[in-house]
């Protein structure tokens, strides 16, 4: 595999193509990669799948979205005064690329240019104390003062103040559905505020209508897209935890502000604080913790230490694609890659990156590693000296074996058989 020189844009029917891969029942971000990069585009992937299916049949079911209602939907964005940007154009925020679940197309509204600063997200207590309230306000003034934008998920509480407190240096708010459906309702005129000078983004379809296992899957883009995260106020059942914990997985910084030990609204956040999380007081601690990122990048992924009862929980599920889009699929190896989807065409777009090409398994080979899939869980990178095959040819023979449905996955790159978890 090759690093991408300029990132190039999709054509009208290539970004037609990538919708309706991704909108296809049962496909979701992880398996939508797993596909592109098998077959060598969406197009190409498109026309794989009923063969596809066909030769797994009992496993996985897909079912390839309309065409004509993809391109509805793209009209629809465009009525909107939004766009749909894809994971390999220069638009695409690029702290998000580098997630290994980041969405395939996000729907954005807005000016774009606020993905290129430095993100910190600020995330606590729908119903918030004054004094936490007035604390998301303090900080997001702060921030933005050291010209960093302020992501948030535009709930009430803790979201609401922090993206009125940075609307005039911009603000970026993540939605749990529709471009167009906005929740809570009241926010409906914040959302357009926020799009005057920030962005409003989603990776739902027009018309979705927000459920509850939706707000996790929107939580991971939030710190996706961030480079820290600062949980102001949280119960320790809060959703706020779960962004906090998403931040973590992906190598972001995590920022609690401590709070009083009688209000249960701060014990998530005492409890962050006392498994490794970066203390928070005020903006100057954000940013000096931040500078050495914004000056060079991201850091490796790290765990909080191995005792912890956060790191002891973090293999539980905090998302899975089976809410909207299908089962976990195999990650690609480097979730920096960036896709030239040419579809089978014989014109290629500048910048072409290669793609790993990953042909079917051979069967020899998936029955070995299905030999050694047991109940315990087992990391991929285990798997593949096992086999004594190549990280291609074992994720292929992974992929064929989870559309049998004879492959479970456990989180954190773990797998298992299928029945045993």
């Amino acid at each position: 595999m090759t690093r991408a020189g300029p990132a190039a844009r999709l054509t009208d029917e290539q970004r037609l193509d990538w919708l309706q891969l991704i909108r296809s029942e049962n496909i979701g971000p992880r398996t939508f990669r797993t596909l592109v990069n098998r077959f060598g585009g969406a197009r190409a992937a498109l026309e794989a799948l009923p063969e596809l299916m066909a030769r797994h049949g009992g496993g996985r079911r897909v079912v390839i979205a309309s065409r004509d209602d993809c391109r509805r939907e793209l009209e629809r964005v465009d009525r909107l005064g939004a766009r749909l940007v894809a994971g390999g154009e220069p638009e695409y925020p690029p702290a998000l690329r580098m997630i290994d679940d980041s969405p395939p197309l996000i729907c954005v509204r807005g000016d774009l240019s606020a993905f290129t600063r430095p993100i910190v997200a600020i995330v606590g207590s729908r119903n918030a104390s004054a004094a936490g309230l007035a604390f998301a306000d303090r900080l997001a003034r702060e921030l933005a003062q050291a010209d960093f934008v302020v992501a948030s998920g535009l709930a009430r509480g803790v979201d609401q103040r922090a993206h009125r407190a940075s609307l005039a240096t911009g603000t970026i708010a993540v939605l749990a559905g529709g471009l167009d459906r906005i929740y809570p309702h009241e926010h409906i005129d914040l959302a357009d505020e926020i799009a005057e000078r920030g962005v409003v983004v989603s990776e739902m379809p027009l018309g979705w209508e927000p459920r509850g296992r939706d707000f996790p899957r929107r939580n991971r883009i939030v710190s996706g897209l961030s480079l820290g995260v600062v949980v102001v106020e949280a119960a320790r059942r809060s959703g706020s935890l779960i962004t906090a914990r998403f931040a973590n997985e992906q190598g972001r910084e995590v920022f609690a502000v401590p709070g009083s030990p009688l209000d249960p609204r701060s014990e998530g956040a005492n409890d962050l604080l006392r498994q490794g999380a970066t203390l928070c007081v005020s903006g100057s601690d954000v940013i000096s913790a931040l500078a050495p990122l914004v000056q060079g990048g991201l850091p490796e992924r790290r765990d909080f230490d191995e005792d912890t009862a956060y790191a002891a929980n973090r293999a539980e599920t905090l998302w899975d694609e089976t809410d909207l889009f299908g089962e976990h699929s195999p990650p690609l190896a480097d979730p920096l890659l960036e896709f030239d989807d040419d579809g089978g065409r014989d014109s290629e777009p500048p910048g072409k990156v290669d793609f790993i090409q990953a042909p079917a398994a051979p069967r020899d080979l998936r029955s070995a590693v299905e030999e050694l899939l047991g109940p315990s869980p087992v990391s991929i990178d285990d798997l593949v000296r096992a086999a004594g095959a190549s990280a291609g040819e074992v994720q292929a023979a992974l992929f064929d074996l989870e559309l049998e449905g004879k492959l479970a996955r456990h989180g954190a790159n773990m797998v298992g058989r299928a029945g045993d978890r």
